[in-house]
């Protein structure tokens, strides 16, 4: 009598974990959401607006795409969540208009924006929503209402002067601009310039929108 044979075994190397459809167990959600998230950041950082999709996300997340959707919705609204929380520190440049008297919030908020340009740990993110925005109209968009309504909004309340917004807004395209053309496009000799030196110049400018008759 023949004796039974032993269950056969799979000799192959075990691969990735397969990507998971659907929602996942509500105990997972809040790590899974921000995997998502940071892979999010990351593809819109190396790749662009334009160039980074949903499936590509998904695929590098390590989760269905349908499951991107269910948290964000389009490809609009993913872009505006890492947009979110990739510029969550140049945010906080109204409280440096709170902190101390008026006649050195140019200088206050000057400092701060630029530092969070010189910042390694914020400026690649920040390149990122630029370089995005420059490209693309619906990434501008996107930039646009979040400067407008969580920074510049902020700002001209602090202000509590005539054509506070307006003021506000000049003060930022100032400051942005001089961030485009040195950590940017990089024109010399603004580039390279010393930043003390930047500051000392753009910060009577800055105090000038913001506080001047």
């Amino acid at each position: 009598m023949t004796p039974p044979r032993p269950p056969a075994t799979d000799s192959r190397a075990p691969g990735p974990p397969a990507r998971r459809r659907g929602r996942p167990p509500a105990t997972e959600s809040a790590g899974t959401r921000d995997r998502i998230l940071a892979v999010a950041r990351e593809e819109f950082s190396a790749r662009g607006y334009e160039k980074t999709s949903v499936r590509g996300i998904a695929k590098a997340a390590g989760v269905d795409s349908a499951l991107v959707h269910h948290y964000f919705g389009t490809k609009e609204q993913v872009f505006e969540a890492a947009v979110e929380v990739a510029f969550a520190p140049a945010l906080s440049a109204p409280d440096a208009i709170a902190e101390g008297p008026a006649d050195g919030v140019g200088e206050r908020l000057t400092r701060f924006v630029f530092g969070v340009w010189e910042d390694p740990a914020t400026r690649p993110p920040l390149l990122a929503i630029v370089r995005s925005a420059v490209d693309n109209d619906t990434a501008a968009t996107v930039f646009r209402r979040l400067v407008a309504t969580q920074l510049m909004r902020r700002i001209a309340d602090q202000l509590e002067l005539p054509d506070a917004e307006l003021r506000a807004e000049l003060a930022a395209a100032q400051l942005v601009g001089c961030a485009m053309l040195r950590y940017v496009i990089r024109i010399e000799p603004l580039a390279s310039a010393d930043l003390e030196r930047i500051i000392a110049r753009v910060a009577p400018v800055v105090q000038g929108h913001l506080t001047a008759p």
